[in-house]
């Protein structure tokens, strides 16, 4: 039998947190629009809309100790250029559910913001999109670098950990579990 509904790991996570923690109702859309959770205010007279990403902690396999010593999550995400460019939801919520860590953390940014910065760190908007979405203490970095850039993932990585690294664009921080953003647009 063929369920007639799903929802993945990321939208159970998110909408747990919405509810549990942010005191706020996520709804699921009943078709797939490109949304994947509705939240609305308490008496729901306000909504946001939300697009969520999950992606697995992969710093396990890191083989530099100091980089998976220090970091807490490095999760990968694949998007599509398309469907980013064409997005209607408010918000993109990207879910890092650390092996370290007892709670997920989650980076909630503007889709227009996303677009822009996608933009200005990988260039091209066409086909498919990688992104490595790192957290180390209470900082969030994208350290996706292609081959022809010549700096190695390792390098950003290790930078990141020594707090070196100087990246306006691929620092994240400020949507590190930046659920203000929506409370504060429910409230009106």
């Amino acid at each position: 039998m063929r369920p007639l509904f799903t929802i993945h790991a990321g939208e159970y996570l998110a909408g747990l947190h919405i509810q549990k923690t942010l005191k706020l109702n996520a709804w699921i859309p009943a078709k797939d629009i490109g949304i994947d959770l509705l939240v609305t205010d308490p008496k729901n007279r306000r909504a946001v809309s939300l697009q969520i990403k999950y992606g697995k902690d992969f710093l396990p396999e890191e083989k530099v100790p100091e980089i998976r010593q220090k970091f807490r999550c490095a999760s990968w995400f694949t998007l599509d250029w398309k469907k980013l460019n064409k997005s209607k939801a408010d918000y993109w919520v990207f879910v890092l559910q650390g092996f370290k860590s007892k709670q997920p953390d989650f980076v909630v940014i503007p889709t227009p913001e996303l677009r822009k910065r996608m933009k200005e760190i990988h260039g091209a908007e066409s086909g498919k999109l990688q992104s490595y979405l790192c957290t180390i203490d209470k900082q969030c970095w994208e350290t996706r670098v292609s081959k022809a850039s010549g700096i190695s993932l390792t390098t950003i990585r290790l930078q990141i950990a020594q707090g070196t690294y100087v990246n306006a664009a691929r620092n994240f921080t400020q949507y590190l579990n930046a659920w203000d953003a929506i409370e504060t647009k429910l409230k009106g």
